[in-house]
């Protein structure tokens, strides 16, 4: 069965490999005849198709279909390159966005019938309302000043703030990876994070294959998506020249709740070599120092001349120490599975399986595991299981 050939149109083919953000050079090694099949000079076999669909990570079905499907996020996409919209979200993104969608309807239904109460912050703030205002009362309602993190490392303070936000009701999923395939390594450079808004599961997502003081920033952002109420995919970009006026907001909130303009005025030393400057500052708040250059635009230490000429330098630094910096992995899988999937999130789907209210089918795929053992470590580490 699996020798015969199957006609497939050739943008199909094109729309998988793009859509898997892989090159035609990526995939010939393992479909040599590929060219020719974009070509329409030969047919993959169905063995073939299978194969290059896993490869692709598509769905095999679609390859059946007479032109390639739309597949449009399922909630406002913020994200965009030199200010333009993202064309096509790859799969890595799709996947990830609807394993999170799917987790969080589960959550949300198991808090209504637990008799949780709506949290009263989701939703609280108008968009592009007052900006010191807005951070202001969520640096009151999640206890993350300037002083509480002084002395950290980076990790510890995006831990803090994780922990602060998960403490009154947020859902904070991150991952490097789409699920636990170590091998589908997340682009910082197509969306550093999400946010799904809910009264009572309020889902935020990170990109951890970004800096760590560029996840701070994210979630900052991401938070004050929750705030006001309105999902969305963003990229974390923080240029001025930014059209959308949403996220310039969302940006300027989340820089004011990190870099408050009065503490950066009070701690700026004039006069100091500017590379210098800023990295001293992005120790001190901890905070990339992309959201520095930002906020010393902000204050009047930079004119916009000078701001680009450094913002322009930074990026191009930062993106070589994203090339250089190994990939991360190894680790207790416990661990790290219980910051992709969030630690109260996971002891409630154990406990409602061990309950029989959970099917293990469901448990298996809400948690991205395969087997029975994995699941009740997973309980012991959470404390459901002795």
């Amino acid at each position: 069965m699996t020798s015969f050939r199957v006609e497939v149109k050739p943008a199909l083919l094109r729309w998988a490999r793009e859509r898997a953000r892989l090159s035609l050079g990526d995939l010939t090694r393992a479909f040599p005849r590929l060219p020719d099949w974009e070509e329409q000079r030969a047919t993959p076999t169905f063995k073939q198709l299978e194969n290059y669909a896993r490869r692709t990570h598509a769905p095999m079905g679609y390859f059946f279909l007479p032109e390639p499907p739309d597949e449009p996020l399922p909630v406002p996409d913020f994200r965009t390159i030199r200010d333009e919209p993202i064309a096509r979200p790859s799969a890595d993104l799709l996947e990830t966005l609807y394993l999170c969608q799917d987790r969080q309807d589960w959550f949300s239904y198991y808090l209504r019938t637990e008799r949780g109460e709506p949290l009263g912050f989701v939703g609280s703030t108008p968009m592009r309302g007052s900006v010191a205002r807005t951070a202001d009362a969520m640096r009151g309602e999640l206890g993350f000043s300037v002083e509480a993190r002084r002395g950290a490392s980076f990790a510890e303070a995006f831990t803090l703030l994780r922990r602060r936000a998960e403490d009154i009701g947020v859902v904070v999923m991150t991952s490097g990876i789409v699920g636990n395939a170590t091998r589908r390594r997340l682009d910082p450079e197509e969306f550093r994070g999400f946010a799904l808004v809910d009264t009572f599961a309020p889902l935020v997502f990170v990109n951890t294959a970004d800096s760590t003081g560029a996840q701070i920033f994210t979630l900052a952002h991401e938070l004050v998506h929750i705030w006001t109420g309105r999902s969305g995919v963003t990229d974390g970009g923080l240029t001025p020249a930014r059209t959308d006026a949403d996220e310039r907001w969302c940006n300027s909130v989340a820089a004011q709740f990190l870099v408050p303009l009065e503490q950066l005025k009070n701690w700026h030393v004039a006069g100091t070599v500017l590379t210098e400057e800023t990295q001293r500052l992005a120790q001190l708040f901890k905070v990339s120092t992309l959201v520095i250059l930002r906020r010393m635009l902000d204050a009047g230490f930079l004119n916009r001349d000078q701001f680009w000429a450094a913002y322009g330098d930074e990026v191009e630094r930062l993106k070589a120490f994203r090339r250089s910096r190994p990939a991360s992995g190894g680790g207790d899988f416990y661990n790290s599975e219980l910051a992709r999937v969030n630690r109260r999130f996971a002891r409630a789907v154990v406990a409602s399986t061990l309950e029989g209210h959970t099917t293990y089918r469901e448990a298996f795929r809400l948690l991205a595991i395969k087997n029975v053992r994995t699941l009740h470590e997973i309980g012991r580490h959470v404390d459901v299981l002795l």
